[in-house]
């Protein structure tokens, strides 16, 4: 049977407030635990892998899943972090890959060598959308799409509607630009963006017509996901509401909304996309 899997960002447990309090890894994993979530997802460089190896005994103590979002800048980081990942019995590993060729024919090499390492070591990758990396602009990983067709996809699409400040009502033809994205998308995350800003506050008037287009993709993504996968896959749903400054502050550097809650909201929402999902296909 398949099953929808959400995990919670620990990077979006930092709350980086002007009086200095943090929750630390034990408080974190167990709200994480306490709050029905399957994992947790962390973010780490090369640099850091040693850093994050010493957070499997609370992964372990609290039954919590391992998704890894990597940050490498060359093969080398990337064989590096990918055995971490198989250290740590990782469920997804995901791509943020910090080289910044100019060029799609400039990208190509990198991204086929990267899943050539990817199939030698065992562990599966996605490449996310994501800004200030290989994939940043959305036309040029359209393209990388079209000339490697192995090539899978984490979709965080705030990072696009701010990359193209993009605009509502969604035309159809953008509709079918973003269709084509969540075709080739094997796991999501939940962060709704508007056009000019990367993280806005869910519960705010003004940002309703943003939730209902991030739902709407979510719901899409989610469909075709199920209308092409087998019966036994999972699909991870990754929370990440980043601190601050992702998080709207205002002067006094006060959040203007609850992260926490917002995650809680969005996992309710996902929830509810999945126990009402028809598997249809997007694209063809």
């Amino acid at each position: 049977m398949q099953t929808l899997k959400i995990y919670q960002s620990l990077w979006a447990m930092q709350l980086r407030g002007p009086d200095g309090y943090e929750h630390g890894n034990e408080k974190s994993f167990q709200m994480i635990a306490d709050a029905g979530y399957h994992g947790v997802c962390i973010d780490p460089t090369a640099s850091e892998i040693a850093e994050n190896l010493a957070l499997k005994p609370y992964f372990e103590k609290h039954g919590l899943e391992v998704m890894v979002n990597a940050f490498p800048k060359s093969a080398d980081d990337l064989r590096k972090l990918l055995e971490f990942a198989k250290h740590m019995n990782a469920t997804q590993f995901s791509i943020i890959g910090t080289v910044y060729p100019l060029t799609v024919a400039g990208a190509i090499p990198i991204i086929r060598n990267w899943i050539d390492i990817s199939d030698e070591l065992g562990m599966p990758i996605m490449f996310e959308t994501h800004r200030d990396c290989i994939t940043n602009d959305m036309f040029a990983t359209l393209q990388l799409l079209d000339e490697i067709p192995e090539m899978r996809l984490c979709a965080d699409l705030s990072h696009y509607v701010l990359n193209r400040e993009l605009s509502t009502p969604l035309s159809r033809e953008w509709a079918a630009l973003f269709d084509r994205l969540l075709s080739r998308s094997d796991s999501f995350q939940g962060r709704v963006a508007n056009r000019e800003q990367i993280q806005v506050p869910i519960e705010f008037e003004q940002h309703q017509e943003w939730v209902e287009l991030f739902k709407h993709w979510w719901s899409r993504g989610i469909n075709d996901w199920r209308s092409r996968s087998s019966e036994d896959q999972d699909l991870i749903f990754l929370c990440e509401l980043g601190p601050p400054p992702y998080a709207i502050t205002d002067v006094n550097r006060a959040e203007l909304s609850d992260r926490w809650q917002e995650a809680l909201t969005i996992k309710s929402w996902l929830e509810d996309i999945w126990a009402n999902s028809t598997p249809i296909s997007i694209y063809s």
